[in-house]
């Protein structure tokens, strides 16, 4: 009987916890980053469109970045990095005109699915004023197997420390997603590519890589892209 009533407490506690995972933070900035693939011939179309909501979404109440990069290998591959004042701001966005007018228009173009992931931060900085003319944004999508989740959040957190402290490096973050908490978005932003590279060389991106292989629910997928 003691068993059977264990079993009973498991199994609530398990349907209980992805509705739990699924919330986003009560209060704090709202962070949300967004991939989006286009039939090839349609990148330039598209890149058009993201400049459009780009310009409407960052008079947006509550609008604290509204980033949109380009894939620099891929060029009909697409992301952009959002961060809103609270939850309400986010949600207000995602509800407004001029987001659904932009995925109305995209629809027909795109290749894969519209994948929206909201976060929350776990690593962030003071926005700077601006990137650098040029400058190469890294964005890597890391994920860990789940009893390895605070161990990489610790991790995250010294990466970031670190590359901060590192020559031509003018951003790091680190975003959790809000459904998946297991699952990380990584974000840098180098004066070039020759910084970015040299980062990969140092000391810390290489333990960090190191100690994370063996918690890695997937490839270390970095993407490179460039400012529209």
């Amino acid at each position: 009987m003691r068993v059977f009533c264990g079993m009973l407490i498991v199994a609530a506690a398990m349907a209980v916890a992805p509705a739990a995972m699924a919330q986003a933070p009560a209060g704090g900035t709202a962070y949300m980053v967004t991939y989006i693939e286009v039939v090839p011939s349609a990148q330039g179309e598209t890149a058009g469109l993201l400049k459009q909501v780009a310009t409407a979404s960052r008079k947006e109440a509550g609008n604290q970045r509204y980033d949109i990069l380009q894939r620099m290998d891929r060029e009909n591959q697409f992301v952009i990095l959002e961060a809103w004042t609270d939850l309400k701001a986010a949600e207000a966005h995602v509800g407004g005109g001029a987001l659904k007018q932009f995925k109305d228009k995209l629809k027909p173009l795109q290749a894969s699915f519209y994948d929206e992931r909201p976060s929350n931060g776990i690593a962030v900085a003071p926005t700077p004023a601006s990137a650098s003319e040029g400058a190469i944004y890294a964005v890597t999508h890391v994920d860990v197997i789940p009893p390895s989740k605070d161990d990489c959040i610790a991790m995250l957190k010294k990466l970031a420390e670190d590359t901060r402290k590192e020559p031509n490096a003018e951003r790091f973050e680190a975003w959790q997603q809000n459904n998946r908490a297991n699952h990380f978005t990584v974000m840098e932003t180098w004066k070039n590519r020759a910084a970015h590279d040299a980062h990969i060389a140092t000391v810390s991106t290489k333990e960090f890589r190191e100690k994370l292989g063996p918690m890695s629910g997937a490839l270390y997928d970095e993407r490179l892209y460039k400012s529209l």
